[in-house]
């Protein structure tokens, strides 16, 4: 599918571009592909453009594409093992899978999910790298810690073993201009350098998983250090295969 293949090498020119403008090393910034509701042969294609991180959002969906994926890329010896992150809202129900199956999980808003996931990794697959997320804007639509919140929760989760804190998560409310998309992702930015203030060394959250295809560029001169990008990768969505996949009880 070269259309994937030039999507992701526009894409990645951004994020290069972006990092430079803003001094930064673009080896910094990781380009996540957020592959919700599109098929292993669409992963496969961008995978083969040279992605190896992939974020999803739903639990069922996921964790077929992840065994399927998994094995098939398993038997090509030259295949760096892929690296899939959950970024969807997580219910209780679902934590258990959620780590067995995934490295991240960028979506962790309340400190009963958290402590959930740590009590089910499994301890050989090592820590569960985790992301706070933070309802930066403090919208009533929109779940996450408010910024207030977000501290006393990191040291509480920090101490959890099976985890591994990494950062926060934010999903800004939508601006038209480059500059009113940067305040919230400098606020976020700025909570993050706040807390590690208060930790040692050893646990300094290096991780702002922020910015997506219409906002990576402002998320990136804020030292976003993972942009989630889906649509400016493989396309606009099925508006059907959304509606179904957002009715889902994941």
């Amino acid at each position: 599918m070269p259309k994937i293949e030039n999507n992701i090498r526009q894409v990645t020119q951004r994020v290069e571009q972006s990092a430079r403008d803003a001094g930064r090393d673009p080896a910094d910034v990781l380009l996540l592909a957020v592959s919700k509701t599109r098929s292993a042969e669409d992963i496969r294609c961008a995978v083969d453009a040279g992605l190896t991180n992939f974020g999803e959002n739903y639990v069922q969906e996921a964790v077929e594409k992840i065994a399927l994926l998994n094995k098939n890329l398993g038997e090509e010896l030259n295949k760096e093992p892929l690296q899939w992150h959950f970024i969807g809202p997580l219910q209780s129900n679902k934590t258990r899978v959620v780590a067995e199956s995934f490295n991240w999980v960028h979506s962790v808003d309340r400190l009963k999910i958290a402590q959930r996931l740590s009590e089910q990794r499994p301890a050989e697959l090592g820590p569960l790298n985790i992301c706070l997320q933070v309802n930066i804007d403090n919208e009533a639509s929109k779940s996450g810690f408010s910024p207030n919140e977000t501290l006393p929760a990191a040291l509480a989760i920090i101490k959890l073993p099976n985890l591994c804190l990494r950062g926060l998560m934010a999903i800004p409310q939508s601006q038209q201009t480059l500059e009113k998309q940067k305040i919230a992702f400098y606020a976020l930015h700025n909570l993050r350098d706040q807390i590690n203030q208060t930790l040692d060394n050893s646990e300094k959250l290096d991780t702002l998983s922020m910015g997506m295809s219409n906002d990576l560029e402002a998320a990136i001169s804020q030292g976003s250090t993972m942009v989630r990008v889906g649509t400016d990768i493989f396309g606009k969505r099925d508006p059907q295969n959304s509606l179904k996949e957002s009715n889902r009880n994941d």
